[in-house]
């Protein structure tokens, strides 16, 4: 196996550049740099020269032997100065020692999971740390990354391998009087699993939006000040305000950190009939988003009460307070504290009985689980025979054993690293 290097910090000017470097042969290039190397899991100052001599920096050298690193492998991490030509120079004079090459996007990660440090689930969980924006988002991945999808599934593993030890018991002495009625235990420990399985999903509606961020949309008629009140949440300039109706013809987005939700508020086109062909584009186009919200805001300024546009309305508010003397005014501000806090409750409220599953990956694996534990149960009611019911428990301990990698892992490797940086 190659031994890889990347800079796992950001490219350009920083106060401090992390370039690490793992592999059979991570020592050689840390000894070839450095001339000496700190004891395994300490740390030392060193002077970083290249392969001629030349000083390019002096760096805080880490040293870590396999398997008591990241990727499980011998690594080296250099602490250098975030100048963008030292990190340069300290690449390139690696890549000159012939002993290593550039990391792929999520090697070091993919290493980690080939070495068994981390399973896929865990995997899951570094990139959506990596990426969060929000700090109920940062919880969510941290449990992801922490193990909690492998606790899970190992519990319900536990249960099902129980109760098919039981099963198979039957099956081997099929010949000979079993001294005690299994058949209670069976389905106790079937049902468990099924239920645990059930609330997973219920939850996972919730986790998934979480993880991916809330749409709200703003809508109503023309120059009702739908766009107004998403500058007034933004804090700047986002949309054009006029007194010209039909100004907004396409949807402008403002995302916002909304008490740790992460939440994308939708400027929509003045609902109305048009015969103005760009401002019909504009108006399907709003309908369309704001159908495909999480939630909708009807602003209403009195000459529309009624209107709901025929779209499903979750919240709404009398708007211009400044010249109507009630309800909200994104101009002046008053008003948009409540409405925000009333977003966010009517958002957490959605969260319900949020689990640990938040891709769709695993919402399948706990579908194709679930399905299996059905057809177990089934045989089981209708006495279909040891060997059948042996068969649905062992593909439903297979499904769970999908959610962390412990099979069929090459076909979703791809799509999971492609989305990690070099560094990772």
């Amino acid at each position: 196996m190659h031994t890889i290097f990347a800079l796992a910090t950001a490219r350009g000017k920083s106060g401090v550049a992390v370039i690490r470097i793992s592999g059979p042969d991570a020592h050689k290039v840390g000894l070839a740099l450095g001339g000496t190397l700190p004891e395994p899991g300490r740390f030392a100052l060193r002077t970083i020269r290249d392969g001629a001599g030349l000083v390019l920096d002096q760096a805080l050298v880490l040293r870590f032997d396999a398997p008591h690193s990241f990727t499980g492998e011998d690594s080296i991490e250099l602490q250098l100065h975030g100048s963008i030509a030292v990190i340069r120079a300290v690449e390139q004079a690696i890549a000159d020692t012939g002993l290593a090459r550039m990391a792929e996007p999520g090697e070091f990660t993919r290493r980690a999971l080939m070495n068994g440090n981390l399973d896929l689930a865990q995997v899951e969980g570094l990139s959506d740390l990596i990426a969060a924006e929000t700090e109920m988002q940062r919880q969510q991945a941290q449990s992801l990354f922490s193990g909690a999808m492998r606790g899970f599934a190992d519990t319900c593993r536990a249960d099902l391998l129980r109760a098919a030890a039981l099963i198979e018991a039957t099956i081997d002495f099929a010949d000979e009087e079993v001294p005690i009625d299994i058949s209670p235990e069976v389905a106790s420990l079937i049902d468990r699993v099924i239920t645990v399985i059930d609330g997973e999903l219920s939850g996972f509606s919730g986790a998934e939006r979480l993880r991916a961020g809330f749409e709200v949309a703003i809508i109503g008629r023309p120059n009702v000040g739908k766009s107004t009140l998403l500058n007034r949440i933004a804090g700047r300039e986002i949309a054009i305000t006029s007194e010209i109706a039909g100004t907004t013809r396409d949807v402008l987005e403002v995302r916002v950190d909304l008490d740790g939700l992460p939440v994308t508020f939708l400027d929509t086109a003045g609902l109305r009939d048009s015969d103005d062909t760009i401002e019909k584009i504009g108006v399907a186009r709003a309908r369309e988003r704001a159908e495909g919200a999480d939630l909708r805001i009807l602003l209403d300024d009195g000459q529309d009460d009624a209107q709901d546009f025929n779209l499903s309305i979750d919240l709404r508010y009398a708007t211009k307070s400044d010249l109507t003397g009630f309800g909200i005014s994104a101009k002046t501000g008053e008003g948009i504290d409540q409405l925000l806090a009333d977003v966010s409750a009517a958002l957490s409220n959605r969260l319900g009985n949020m689990g640990v599953a938040s891709h769709e990956r695993h919402r399948q694996a706990l579908v194709r689980a679930r399905d299996a534990l059905s057809l177990a149960r089934r045989s089981f009611d209708t006495g279909d025979g040891a060997e059948i019911l042996a068969l649905h428990l062992r593909d439903g301990a297979a499904a769970l054993d999908s959610l962390i990698g412990r099979m069929d892992v090459e076909s979703v490797l791809g799509e999971i690293f492609a989305q990690f940086c070099i560094g990772k």
